[in-house]
């Protein structure tokens, strides 16, 4: 450190200016993606439809195959396809090995661990992706081991701009809402539905089956926004610390090695000292 102060005195000020020009630096970016931004985020309203099978038992078919001796309970949804984006069914009271069987004609994504609680100790669920995991099909099945409860879910799109608010970049708030409008716009058709239960025996249980279909539909959209002061402390707090990190520990050496030299000067007075005082006693 101090050959470098040797080599160049003005270095304090160089890295104090450098600091300054960083500050503004950082400073100007903040102020551009504040004033002018390109970046918009718009919201989704979802709505929710609910379909319970008991509530309407005229819908329900019940078939019995002698030949495989299997009782089939079918029903129908039909569901809103405008921006339909989520199937959730869940079927309770069955039989154990029951299957549940979803049919769609216009296909849906879905996969078991789809839109249940995952297991973060299962690497599958931690790194878990529908766009690359789910099957695409117009039919889908679960099986029910021990009974009970069936739980299934299923997408209509894996393009995550479909649903759950999200992003875009536009020059201005008009093609930021048609921008908008554009990536939430899908129809689903034929929207309908038809959920199937099979049990082993003839069966003269009902189970029960509830659906719930959700549908996005275009909010609000808005610039996106950064709060200028929280950005520009957090700037100059990182501009400072990755200064400190480099100039503490070059000041502390030198600091260090300032001392030392005082020190070795002070004895080399005093031992100057003490030969001219022997000499002095010697004259005499």
């Amino acid at each position: 450190m101090k050959k470098a102060l040797a080599q160049n005195p003005n270095l304090l000020r160089t890295l104090i200016g450098l600091s300054l020009t960083l500050i503004f630096m950082l400073s100007y970016a903040v102020y551009g993606a504040t004033v002018s931004p390109s970046v918009y985020i718009y919201q989704t309203e979802p709505t929710v439809d609910q379909y319970n099978a008991a509530e309407a038992d005229q819908d329900v078919v019940r078939t019995y195959d002698e030949e495989t001796n299997t009782t089939t309970w079918a029903w129908q949804v039909i569901a809103n396809d405008a921006n339909l984006t989520w199937v959730n069914i869940t079927a309770t009271e069955l039989a154990p090995g029951a299957v549940l069987r979803v049919t769609n004609v216009a296909m849906l994504y879905s996969h078991e661990l789809l839109g249940n609680t995952y297991d973060l100790q299962n690497p599958l669920e931690e790194e878990f992706s529908c766009a690359d995991l789910c099957d695409y099909a117009s039919s889908h099945e679960r099986t029910s081991e021990d009974g009970g409860t069936i739980e299934f879910h299923a997408l209509t799109s894996v393009d995550p701009a479909r649903r759950s608010n999200g992003s875009i970049f536009a020059e201005d708030l008009a093609e930021a809402e048609e921008k908008a409008r554009n990536a939430i716009a899908y129809t689903h058709s034929p929207s309908i539905i038809r959920i199937e239960i099979v049990e082993e025996g003839d069966r003269t249980t009902e189970p029960s089956i509830s659906a719930e279909t959700v549908n996005e539909a275009f909010g609000s959209v808005e610039v996106f926004s950064v709060d200028a002061g929280t950005e520009f402390l957090w700037a100059l707090a990182a501009v400072v610390g990755c200064f400190s990190m480099v100039l503490i520990p070059s000041f502390t050496v030198y600091f260090a090695a300032r001392a030392k030299e005082k020190r070795d000067e002070a004895k080399l007075e005093l031992a100057k000292a003490q030969v001219e005082a022997t000499i002095e006693a010697d004259d005499a």
